[in-house]
């Protein structure tokens, strides 16, 4: 006799209780050039469409499940210092994952540090900030060195026999991450300007350079002091500052330091910890001591603040690169979620509410977009003299407004999410963690709403080239219209006040300037739908405070259709 085992209905079967219902699918293994309208479209206007074909490769790889299991464990795995070997020799090393590795190995070989140097074309820095920010896009940590080893080439070319021996190191598309490895060819590149009593008042710097010998430009010196921040120790050589000495000339001066010496041996290289940061895990940052470490002087003595400054420079629209690119992950990821889950029988991004937060988050990372491409070619060395007077100006208005902007977009993306937004196995949590670092790396926003006034005084032509570049725009919106005209009205009133009272209102009048070129850029080049929304919600009568107020009328499908 079969006998019919007993079964207890207020216990349902176990597959029931965890069957999946209503969850967004991976978004994995897409490409995230094609994909995206707005770069790929930057990328054409500004003339870097000859890249088409390795950017969409970039794209594809950086979408693959693979690279972005990478990034998960690059910063779940974070760096180990090990000051000591098991025997007992000071090594001063980090460990990473290799995952971390194998990411800024395919950065380095698809060009994202220095491509634009090595083949310099019209269109080129358009095509490396988008290489760039597309593997930022997914990982941001290792970004760091990648866009410092970017950024020192114009300050080693002001010392034509130090640029002689590493310029074609950075140039390297291999990347090899053991300092001491035989016949090594290529070079990643850090700085480490700032100090504990001085900030970014790197005038205050107490580390002391004295010669080795005659002194001078391109002369070896012995450093000593501590440094506050130092990012990516485990780079080949560093731009530092330091206060010289010596009969050669004295003052703040700019020095090249290896970690390995001409002899094979190791420089004086103390990291004494490294940072517990809010975000960036995947990159080490680490205070380190300098005690008689061999330095070789770049540029003139007691002209330090003038050779680093170019590089500071271009680390700064690496800022705003890295800012934009965490806002298109934030957008697709919001995207994403809400266009595959459901509530009160629609998916989310068919819910009004829903589609508005998400038409305004993606209206800011189109705003950004357009402006990084647009200042990346700028940066392109047939840059005339307006060209260049331009992007000294507006490089610091966009990084202090895209940079400060990006956190709280994080934020709101996440919040799109719901819980998973809040839950590390998402990417959006990493995010948030991330995006401050950005509004704080290369002068935080005081001192870069003071850059701009500086700018103004010593340099007015990049006033009139500023207004120029942003008057293209004049007769197609008659709200962008008065807008222009208040900051013309705005900048007047700077030159009249007394520099306490231009401190005051440096933010404000920077913001005007931001939102005036985002507008003015988007007027000219991405459809109506997105422009006039975006001038209606930014500078309009009707503008909200959060994200998801826009004015009546706005065409959400239309903008979301672009992301």
């Amino acid at each position: 006799m079969t006998v019919t085992p007993h079964r207890d209905v207020t216990h349902p079967a176990p597959h029931v209780t965890h069957e999946v219902l209503n969850q967004a699918t991976a978004r994995v293994d897409v490409n995230e050039y094609t994909l995206n309208a707005v770069l790929t479209e930057a990328v054409d206007r500004h003339d870097g469409g000859w890249a088409a074909t390795e950017l969409t490769e970039i794209g594809e790889y950086v979408g693959t499940e693979s690279f972005q299991h990478d990034a998960e464990l690059a910063n779940t795995i974070t760096p180990q210092l090990h000051t000591f070997d098991r025997w007992g020799h000071r090594i001063d090393e980090v460990e990473y994952h290799p995952a971390y590795h194998r990411i800024i190995s395919a950065a380095v070989a698809h060009g994202a540090h220095t491509r634009s140097w090595a083949d310099p074309r019209p269109g080129a820095n358009v095509v490396r900030a988008a290489a760039f920010m597309m593997f930022s896009q997914i990982e941001p940590g290792h970004a760091c060195p990648v866009s410092m080893t970017h950024a020192v080439i114009p300050s080693l070319q002001l010392q034509p026999d130090v640029a002689a021996q590493w310029v074609p190191r950075a140039l390297s598309r291999s990347y090899e991450p053991r300092l001491d490895a035989p016949a090594k060819q290529s070079a990643i590149f850090g700085m480490s300007m700032t100090e504990k009593q001085g900030g970014s008042d790197v005038r205050a710097n107490t580390t002391v350079a004295v010669p080795a010998g005659a002194g001078g430009p391109g002369a070896e010196y012995l450093l000593t002091g501590h440094k506050w921040f130092c990012s990516a120790p485990m780079s080949d050589a560093f731009l530092v500052l330091a206060q010289a000495k010596g009969a050669a000339g004295e003052g703040l001066s700019c020095f090249l330091l290896p970690r390995i010496l001409p002899d094979g041996t190791r420089n004086v290289f103390r990291i004494q910890r490294l940072k517990d940061k809010l975000g960036n895990k995947s990159n080490a940052s680490s205070e380190i001591e300098l005690d008689g470490t061999v330095g070789v002087m770049v540029g003139e003595p007691g002209r330090g603040v003038r050779t680093i400054i170019e590089m500071v420079a271009r680390t700064r629209l690496d800022c705003i690169l890295g800012s934009t690119a965490g806002m298109r992950q934030s957008v697709a990821e919001a995207l994403w979620h809400a266009r595959h889950r459901a509530a009160f029988g629609r998916t989310l991004a068919d819910q009004p509410a829903m589609a508005a937060v998400l038409a305004d988050l993606a209206l800011e990372s189109e705003a950004a977009t357009v402006t990084a491409i647009r200042l990346a070619r700028a940066h392109d060395e047939d840059a005339g003299d307006q060209e260049r007077a331009f992007r000294r100006l507006a490089t610091a208005v966009a990084k202090y407004w895209i940079c400060k902007r990006g956190p709280h977009h994080a934020y709101e993306s996440l919040e799109c999410l719901g819980g998973n937004g809040y839950v590390e196995d998402f990417p959006l949590a990493r995010r948030y963690r991330e995006q401050p670092v950005m509004a704080v790396w290369e002068g935080s926003g005081n001192v870069i709403a003071l850059d701009v006034l500086r700018a103004m005084t010593r340099e007015p032509e990049s006033v009139a080239a500023f207004d120029a570049e942003v008057s293209l725009a004049r007769g197609a919106n008659a709200t962008l219209d008065a807008h222009l005209d208040r900051v013309r009205i705005q900048l007047g009133e700077l030159t009249g006040v007394a520099p306490e009272q231009a401190q005051l209102r440096a933010r404000t009048v920077v913001e005007s300037m931001a939102l005036a070129l985002q507008a003015s850029l988007l007027v000219r080049f991405s459809p109506a739908a997105t422009s006039d929304a975006f001038i209606a919600a930014r500078i309009g009568e009707s503008r909200g405070h959060e994200y998801g107020t826009l004015p009546a009328g706005v065409d959400t499908r239309a903008i979301l259709l672009r992301h």
